[in-house]
């Protein structure tokens, strides 16, 4: 009885162990029937690029994408682009498409990132006229003028030049102190303008002082300021309240605002204190 279950175990494992291995050998000489998939080179970043910068070969590198899913005008070869400039910052891993470089002929650097019929100028900044550091390059700024046009600092005015700005670079560069003659760190930002803005962005920066007022990208308004003068800011006289604008009329983005208004007339007053009251009396 014994003997007769052993001989049907080693039956059952022979038989087992045949199976398998005839299973195995069947999968292994099966022939392989899948379709290998199909993909198309693509040049794309091989690091973060800025704006203006030329194009090397250690920049770019060409990765693989299903046939048929490359972005339309994708380079396919790393040496078709290089010592291109790169006219819109790129990052990593992004495909480079030709609206994205400056022409072969154009270069490398600011020149080709100006629209034609427009002119770059550049303005020293700090900390505070830059708005601590939020102007960067594609942000939109209006620029305000403080200046007086006579020697009398009551006629100081502050005022909005020009509106709707847009900044293409912003950074810091070397220049030498001109007091000590120890090389400086200053910050500068370029702006695109048209020759009549730069003419006042020109004057505003060398005649009087300037600031940057930050703007929401969406907003496409240009609202047209008086102005304010010293008097007006101390509630000594009353400001002129800002001229309503249609939007038939009201000015394009970058437009300089030009309002005509009638000059403040500064009132002396001295204030009497007497006890616990106070008030202003007229200088007749």
């Amino acid at each position: 009885m014994r003997n007769r279950i052993f001989a049907v175990l080693a039956i059952a494992v022979l038989a087992g162990g045949g199976l398998a291995y005839g299973t195995y050998n069947m999968m292994n000489n099966r022939p392989v029937d899948l379709v290998e998939a199909k993909f198309q080179p693509v040049v794309v970043a091989n690091a973060d690029l800025s704006l203006g910068a030329e194009l090397r070969a250690e920049d770019l590198k060409v990765a693989r994408f299903p046939d048929g899913q490359a972005p339309e005008g994708a380079f396919a070869r790393v040496d078709e682009i290089v010592g291109r400039g790169v006219i819109v910052s790129i990052v990593k891993n992004e495909p480079i498409l030709p609206a994205k470089l400056a022409s072969k002929e154009a270069g490398a650097g600011l020149p080709p990132v100006i629209p034609e019929g427009m002119r770059a100028v550049s303005v020293r900044v700090n900390e505070v006229i830059g708005v601590a550091g939020y102007v960067l390059p594609g942000t939109h700024v209006d620029v305000l003028a403080t200046a007086s046009p006579t020697n009398n600092a009551a006629d100081v005015t502050t005022k909005v030049v020009l509106a709707n700005v847009q900044v293409l670079t912003a950074g810091t560069r070397i220049e030498q102190d001109q007091k000590d003659g120890k090389p400086v760190q200053v910050t500068v930002v370029t702006m695109s303008v048209s020759p009549e803005q730069a003419e006042r962005l020109a004057l505003a920066s060398t005649e009087g002082k300037i600031q940057l007022a930050l703007r929401n990208p969406l907003d496409q308004s240009t609202p047209a300021t008086p102005g304010i003068k010293q008097a007006g800011l101390l509630g000594l006289v009353k400001s002129p309240a800002p001229a309503q604008t249609s939007a038939s009329a009201r000015p394009k983005a970058g437009q300089a605002v030009t309002v005509a208004t009638a000059p403040a007339t500064f009132v002396p007053t001295v204030e009497m204190i007497r006890g616990a009251d106070r008030k202003n009396e007229v200088v007749k």
